[in-house]
């Protein structure tokens, strides 16, 4: 049977290509690896009564169409969170964003004066040119204050150094945020809907996580004409003459269809093509980099350990880089009174020891790290689960950009193949730039709107009034698509 719309993944972009397909009478099938979950990288696992995301996932967007379609897709379910997060670095909890008191406190007035020092000479004599992250964020912050608070993390993260990660990176996760900018929020509040999305004070939130939102489009779309299959790993993509003719599963399946869609990482998607990409579409393929990523989540018998959403760690005394207190995020992803469930996130990539440890391994691993922070004795950690997720974040290195585009302007020969999410697009987006990604796509097809998803969150801004503001270190989703 041929299908109207094929759709490889069932993470935030390929269930928003569907929501928006059956939104419009338009059948199609999406086909997802994960045989137990949908949602991706924002899918919900669900342990013992206990339920822990795969990474936190806030529900903030600047683009209207996006909150408006969280609210449509999930009604009744969202509810409203401070966010409170610190970053722990030196044996000591500094609050983030940036609060001024606390913060000189931490850091003593010697190292504070040091870091207002570095910040002038920053600012008098800045990096020329501007190519790695750590120019541009010494360049907005100082050298001292970036050796402190970024470098030591970013690199944990990363598994590289900062001097050779682009500074697109900073340019799309720290935007509109300086020494000063920082400073500023800290003492006079921004209007609520003007901060940076790095310094955010409340979110919504689903009450049993953000794979409820993703569980309830899969049910919806199902309900008028969709299908969602489960446990479909594609492994080929056959195409002739520019059209892509059908995806195949390890299975041996075949689906062919008219239309389609693909979130999973670009060079995956490249290196299933059948018959194969030429051999220089095939080394930049090869070239792209990502960084792979496990999460332990630890039973803890404590009822209440810290008020925050997460903790930045970035003491390099231990490998665990970022962590979790689902409790806080939502009291109904707790399944025993009495308990808290820890999320620690360690971030790797699978030819290294950390990622082949074994899962009790990692539950011991966490449950030391906890004790060594201070959040809890390693003693009242009594049970855990781990998952892992391969090409979690593609990785921005100084080449990512032309091999990139190359692979763009390839995948651009094939008349049905529309791309879109983070892995797709090679693009480190967050769950509502993947979206509207999928918006774009989906209006591609059935309109012929000839919009660009490559470029939502790495060229142009969208003011509310619809007037474009073209610049780089200004990275939104846009409130409208542009045509």
């Amino acid at each position: 049977m041929k299908e109207r719309h094929v759709i490889a993944g069932a993470g935030p972009a390929g269930l928003t290509v569907a929501w928006q397909l059956a939104r419009r009478g338009e059948p199609s099938v999406v086909l997802e690896a994960d045989p137990e979950y949908v949602g991706g990288l924002a899918k919900t696992v669900r342990y013992k009564g206990n339920r822990f995301d795969v990474g936190g996932h806030r529900f903030y967007s600047k683009s209207a169409e996006i909150n408006n379609l969280w609210k449509e897709m999930l009604p009744t379910e969202f509810t409203q969170v401070p966010r409170l997060s610190r970053i722990y670095y030196d044996r000591t909890f500094f609050p983030y964003p940036i609060a001024v008191g606390p913060t000189l406190a931490g850091l003593g007035l010697v190292r504070s004066a040091r870091m207002a020092l570095s910040y002038l000479k920053a600012r008098l004599f800045p990096r020329r040119p501007e190519v790695s992250f750590e120019d541009w964020v010494v360049n907005r912050f100082g050298f001292e204050l970036y050796s402190t608070f970024f470098k030591t993390y970013t690199e944990k993260v990363w598994g590289m150094p900062c001097t050779e990660m682009s500074k697109d990176f900073a340019a799309q996760r720290i935007r509109n945020l300086s020494f000063l900018s920082a400073v500023q929020n800290a003492l006079f509040p921004p209007r609520r809907g003007t901060e940076p999305k790095t310094l955010i004070t409340t979110f919504a939130y689903p009450r049993y996580g953000p794979g409820q939102l993703w569980e309830s489009v899969q049910a919806q779309v199902e309900a008028e004409g969709a299908r969602v299959l489960l446990g479909k790993r594609i492994v080929r993509v056959r195409h002739q003459n520019g059209v892509i003719s059908s995806f195949e599963t390890a299975a041996g399946e075949s689906f062919d269809g008219d239309h389609f869609y693909s979130t999973m990482p670009l060079r995956d998607l490249i290196f299933a093509l059948e018959p194969a990409a030429p051999p220089e579409i095939l080394a930049a393929a090869r070239a792209l980099r990502y960084r792979d990523f496990l999460i332990v989540a630890l039973m803890v018998t404590k009822p209440d350990l810290f008020p925050d959403h997460w903790i930045y760690v970035h003491d390099p005394a231990v490998q665990v880089g970022r962590i979790q207190n689902y409790k806080n995020w939502s009291a109904a992803m707790i399944g025993e009174p009495g308990m808290t469930c820890l999320g620690l996130e360690y971030f790797c990539n699978e030819d290294e020891p950390l990622w082949n440890l074994s899962d009790a391994e990692l539950v011991t691993l966490a449950a030391r790290e906890v004790g060594t922070i201070g959040l809890a004795r390693t003693s009242e950690c009594v049970d855990g689960a781990v998952v892992r997720m391969r090409r979690a974040y593609p990785v921005y290195d100084g080449e990512y950009q032309g091999h990139r585009a190359r692979l763009k302007a390839y995948l651009a020969g094939f008349r049905n193949l529309q791309c879109a999410g983070r892995g797709a697009l090679h693009s480190y987006n967050n769950q509502d730039h993947s979206m509207m990604a999928a918006i774009y796509c989906v209006r591609n097809v059935l309109e012929g709107a000839g919009l660009d998803p490559w470029t939502i969150n790495t060229e142009e801004e969208y003011a509310e009034e619809g007037t474009m503001k073209k610049t780089f270190d200004e990275r939104l989703v846009p409130t409208r698509p542009a045509r």
